[in-house]
């Protein structure tokens, strides 16, 4: 019988600084729609997008899963306010008042973030070699939380936006640990992020209708719907499928690691799209972050398991 094709090592490593890419679009595309549109319809808008953009591919596993969809329907409205809601929506405010360079490395910090809530909450073996990669993020949060000034520190002030950015990371290290927790095993992972997004679209609604009413409306202008579009082609549909794609190929622990690039596309990007310049405190934070992400989400050895599954679909499902 014929071998299987190998896979061009020069197609893969593309793919997966593409996907990296893909990632890093969505706080610059958020940074640059911040004043135009309003967080919670962009976030609406984004997510209703997506899952009609996924919707042909997804169906079957919908139409094969919807007994057991509709019996966890509550578990799904959770997951939307935290992955679509609050990692969404209260982001996009953030990035009205932060840098999407900011956003990005603070966002980084999500896999490690997962780790320490599921030793907290789940009473997961945590080993000493992530809890030093867990401190050493951390501690590249709070330089770029208080711009490398230790006064802002001493005085408790910090940028509204960067605060929101942590919440919206925090909520998404909970909401990663609650997929986890899905009775009878995992879905499908087509018909996983077609279902949170359509929950994600019905929880958003009312705030949706709020925002419309009593905030003001979005746009719709060419330019808005477009820009809208590609936040929902680039940063979620395109960014999951280059991501799994990156897992099939190249094994869950090394695609994983396309999160410690999303940082540095995000700065490349805020500075050729957005004229964002970089600071000091941004290259303190990239010298904690990253290193310290990958101390406590790497494999131990070669072929040696992931030392947390959560980690790795932190980075899957962060889109």
């Amino acid at each position: 019988m014929a071998s299987a094709p190998r896979s061009n090592p020069l197609s893969i490593y593309g793919l997966y600084l593409v996907g990296s890419a893909l990632l890093a679009s969505n706080p610059v595309l958020g940074r640059a729609l911040a004043h135009v549109v309003p967080p919670v319809g962009l976030t609406f808008w984004r997510w209703a997008l997506a899952f009609l953009i996924i919707l042909p591919f997804a169906l079957p596993g919908l139409l094969a899963h919807r007994h057991r969809l509709l019996a966890d329907w509550r578990r799904f409205l959770m997951l939307g306010v935290l992955g679509q809601g609050i990692s969404g929506a209260v982001v996009y405010y953030g990035l009205a008042h932060t840098g999407a360079t900011n956003a990005s490395l603070i966002y980084a910090t999500s896999p490690v973030m997962v780790l320490a809530i599921a030793a907290v909450w789940l009473g997961e073996a945590i080993r000493p070699r992530q809890v030093a990669g867990i401190l050493v993020a951390m501690a590249g949060v709070l330089v770029i939380l208080t711009r490398g000034d230790l006064n802002a520190l001493l005085h408790l002030s910090f940028n509204i936006g960067d605060l929101q950015v942590l919440t919206g990371a925090i909520s998404w290290s909970v909401f990663t640990i609650l997929l986890r927790q899905s009775r009878g095993g995992p879905l499908p992972v087509m018909t996983s992020f077609a279902a949170n997004a359509l929950a994600g679209v019905l929880v958003l609604t009312p705030f949706y209708a709020w925002e419309t009413l009593a905030v003001r409306p979005v746009p719709f202008t060419v330019h808005t719907m477009l820009s809208i579009g590609s936040v929902a082609l680039f940063a979620s549909v395109l960014a999951f499928i280059a991501y799994q794609r990156t897992i099939a190929l190249m094994g869950a622990a090394q695609a994983s690691t396309a999160l410690y690039l999303s940082p540095l596309w995000a700065a490349l990007g805020s500075w050729l799209l957005l004229g964002e310049g970089l600071e000091p405190f941004h290259l303190a934070g990239v010298l904690l972050v990253l290193p310290g992400v990958a101390l406590a989400t790497l494999p131990a050895r070669p072929g040696a398991p992931a030392p947390e599954a959560a980690a790795d679909r932190a980075c899957t499902d962060r889109i």
